[in-house]
């Protein structure tokens, strides 16, 4: 039977999940059920029924770097070798769509999935996105880039309007996903939770049709993250084509009775179908059972390539006096709890149950490691509590072991804690907890040369860093990273990352700082364009570390820098005795930038970069194309992409402070650049913290003003906003979840997913994670409790109950042709 001779609530039954991680198949038209599982940096196959937050059990799966580790290698190449691996796993463990990667800007150094992100570069997060995709996509396993679009932030995650200029949005919150799109052909992409621009990103046409699926040639499925689909059949007619996990048969009858009314196209309907049944099709595997675990030369291999990326993904942030690599013979003294007992993913949905378990100690005491570096351990010392509770004892006792005559170099280990870096919750601070600090400043003070290993998934403040000897940075590095940061430290590997996010000298300086996360429902994008190294250059606003920045046993030249029409060609020298790479990086300055004429740009851009790895005084030529983002930008007011006549900068170097090579280059374009817009005012400078209203106007197109508090709430309200309701039972209810989320994790030291995740959900997205259970109805009576009328919405609560249990034994009575 062909798909559209199924009856309308068949068709409908198909786009949303029959559990937590299945879709729903037919076997009338033998269209197979297929599994969804998160695995952004590791297959997270759970258990049982499963739940979205990473609390189940899962099978163990190789653990590999986060994406906002392996950005930092600038290799698009190795994040393939490591998606080839991902794909692997998810169909050994009989998962047909692999949830990820995540390819958000990093708008914020504070947003709490920053570690799950890749760039706050469209460029880089696209390129090493569709190196991923392809990967995984080689096993015949979909992948599923997400959270399409605009999503910088998990405070009211669920509930959070990105307000944004389109321009803003076209060219840095959406060309990293073109990327993706054109150059790896995802077969699934992923809809983020929030809404742009007022509209809920699953039920976006503007996103879902004219850009996605017109302009860039997407033709696989659309699905929802969990929970994040608000109207069945908005999101059908806009190009939404799976809602999960699963409302039961609540969404069914909303889309039957739409195709009854009128209010929708069966034709669309059909279309969504057909894109779920490609998807099943398209990754049906054979012999592989629910229940199969990794074999263990699979387990070995991977964990080798977690290793590998690890060591390609690792930033030297210092090196004084060449302290690294640690020299035959040098007795080290290990300092720090993470140094026993490591932390190597954030927490939330990708957390993986990692097949093996490294740590840096037990590494460095390695006989085979000692034998072949000549580097001892003299002891070890935990100097901090993990969560940051002030414990004088333990400093002491690692101040006393830095101060032995038998220690030569103090390595101390610190970084982040599990509270710090999850879904669910962003954080409070960019600075890591006052006891590593403290305790760092009291190992620097015995005149100990000092190698700090850091560990985190995003930047962190570094109050210490004149008077350590060395940093290497080793971001959230899978369950290899520690043989990885080993190999190293002691130079069996030489570091070759480079920090693929701005690493500003203090929180305050973040162009975003003022105004971010939004506590109410609108999250204004206004400092536009003015994102990440695009405002820190543009406004000249001293940095810890540049975009684009790392260091290298090795020293490289560039020279010889030639363009022509479809790209620049220069050479790249290794002048050291070391072996080692660097990444070549492309950026480019309009005409507008040198004068008072052309459109609103940052200083400059990056274009384009390449990874080279060159022996010991070995000289490379080396070429970077120019493609369809190499000059363009977005008219907002035709709706097309335009470039810009005249006279271009080209630049090329190690990052975006340090571009040795520069050349003009004539441009034709398709307009002629005309006065600069007065009314942008401080834009114009990137001076974005100075922005008045009338200025932000300008560059939005319209005026724009954040709603106040809302008098009454409504189903899209997170439950977070009931502290505030009129309501007893509602307000007790948000303020006992708020209470015991902080109570859980101060006790545990981690974050409560399932109580954040009900706090930022609207109540609609019960409607859409109960199987069933609860309807749209029901839904509406329970926020009549949120709004105080508890009598009157609990017999709506009951009466609606009764009702939906009736509706959804007809639905399953006519799926089941009874």
């Amino acid at each position: 039977m062909e798909l559209e001779e199924l009856s309308v609530a068949e068709k409908a039954a198909m786009l949303s999940g029959g559990s937590e991680w299945d879709s729903r198949g037919n076997d009338r038209a033998g269209i197979p059920s297929f599994v969804m599982s998160d695995g952004p940096h590791g297959v997270r196959r759970q258990l049982g029924e499963g739940d979205h937050l990473g609390l189940g059990a899962s099978k163990p799966a190789t653990c590999f770097p986060t994406a906002g580790t392996v950005a930092n290698s600038w290799d698009p190449e190795l994040a393939e070798e490591m998606g080839e691996a991902l794909g692997r796993e998810a169909h050994d463990l009989d998962v047909n769509v692999l949830l990820g990667p995540g390819l958000n800007i990093k708008r914020n150094p504070l947003c709490g999935r920053n570690f799950e992100y890749y760039s706050e570069d469209p460029i880089v997060a696209g390129r090493m996105a569709a190196g991923l995709i392809r990967g995984i996509q080689s096993n015949g396993v979909s992948a599923c880039p997400k959270h399409f679009a605009v999503n910088s932030q998990e405070l009211r995650r669920q509930a959070s309007n990105s307000v944004i200029d389109e321009r803003t949005m076209r060219e840095i919150y959406l060309t990293g996903f073109e990327i993706a799109v054109r150059e790896a052909a995802p077969m699934a992409i992923m809809t983020s939770y929030n809404e742009i621009n007022g509209v809920y990103a699953h039920e976006n046409k503007h996103l879902l049709q004219d850009i996605l699926r017109n302009e860039w040639g997407f033709d696989g499925m659309v699905v929802s993250d969990w929970g994040g689909s608000n109207s069945a059949v908005a999101a059908v007619k806009a190009g939404g084509s799976l809602e999960m996990p699963s409302p039961g048969f609540t969404s069914v009858r909303e889309l039957e009775g739409a195709v009854k009314a009128g209010t929708l196209s069966e034709a669309d309907l059909n279309a969504r179908a057909a894109e779920v049944a490609k998807i099943a099709r398209l990754t049906k595997t054979e012999g592989v059972g629910r229940n199969d675990l990794l074999k263990d030369d699979i387990i070995a291999a991977h964990h080798a390539v977690a290793r590998k990326v690890a060591e390609g993904s690792s930033v030297l942030l210092k090196n004084d006096a060449s302290q690294l690599p640690l020299q035959h013979g040098t007795r080290v003294a290990v300092v720090g709890d993470m140094a026993a007992t490591p932390r190597f993913q954030g927490s939330g949905s990708s957390k993986v149950n990692a097949t093996r378990e490294e740590n840096i100690l037990d590494e460095l005491r390695n006989p085979e490691t000692a034998a072949q570096t000549g580097v001892t351990v003299t002891g070890y010392a935990q100097g901090y509590d993990r969560q940051g509770a002030a414990n004088q004892q333990l400093a002491d006792e690692a101040v006393a072991l830095a101060s032995q005559a038998d220690t030569d170099v103090v390595l101390a280990v610190v970084g982040l804690d599990e509270r710090s870096e999850s879904e669910g919750l962003d954080r409070s601070t960019m600075a890591i907890p006052q006891v590593q600090n403290d305790l760092v400043a009291a190992l620097a003070a015995t005149g100990k040369p000092v190698v700090v290993v850091l560990v985190a998934g995003s930047p962190v403040e570094l109050p210490w860093f004149d008077d350590v000897a060395a940093v290497l940075y080793v971001g959230l590095s899978g369950q290899a990273g520690a043989s990885a940061a080993v190999r190293a430290l002691t130079g069996q590997v030489n570091p070759s990352g480079h920090l693929a996010e701005t690493w500003p000298l203090n929180y305050d300086d973040c162009p975003s700082s003022g105004w971010y996360p939004a506590i109410g429902r609108d999250a204004i994008y206004r400092e536009g364009p003015f994102v990440g190294y695009r405002y820190y250059e543009t406004a000249d606003v001293p940095v810890r570390f540049p975009f684009g920045y790392g260091l290298s046993y090795s020293t490289f030249t560039y020279g010889d820098l030639v363009a022509d029409e479809t790209g620049v060609q220069f050479t790249v020298t290794n002048d050291s005795d070391v072996p080692g790479s660097t990444v070549a990086q492309l950026y480019v300055s309009g005409p507008s930038r040198t004068g008072d004429a052309g459109v609103l740009r940052p200083t400059r851009e990056l274009k384009g970069f390449a990874k080279v790895t060159l022996d010991a005084h070995e000289s490379r030529t080396v070429r970077i194309e120019f493609d369809r983002y190499t000059f363009r930008h977005f008219d907002a007011a035709a709706n097309a992409w335009r470039t810009e006549s005249g006279i271009w900068t080209l630049s090329v170097g190690a990052n975006v402070e340090n571009l040795p090579l520069a050349t003009a280059f004539a441009v034709a374009g398709d307009v002629d650049a005309e006065p600069a817009d007065a009314t942008l005012g401080h834009y114009l400078t990137g001076d974005v913290k100075q922005v008045t209203d009338a200025e932000m106007t300008a560059l939005f197109g319209h005026e724009v003003i954040a709603p106040g508090k809302p008098m009454v709430l409504g189903v899209n309200d997170p439950i977070s906003s009931w502290s505030g309701s009129k309501g007893f039972v509602a307000r007790t209810i948000a303020n006992t979840l708020t209470s015991r989320e902080a109570k859980v994790r101060q006790k545990t030291g981690a974050p409560d997913l399932n109580t954040l995740f009900i706090l930022n959900m609207p109540p609609r997205a019960m409607s859409k994670m109960t199987q069933g259970m609860i309807d749209s109805a029901m839904v509406d009576a329970i926020v009549k409790i949120a709004n105080g009328h508890t009598f009157r919405g609990l017999g709506g609560l009951i009466a609606g109950f009764f009702r939906n249990q009736s509706a959804n034994k007809r639905i399953a009575k006519e799926l089941n042709h009874d």
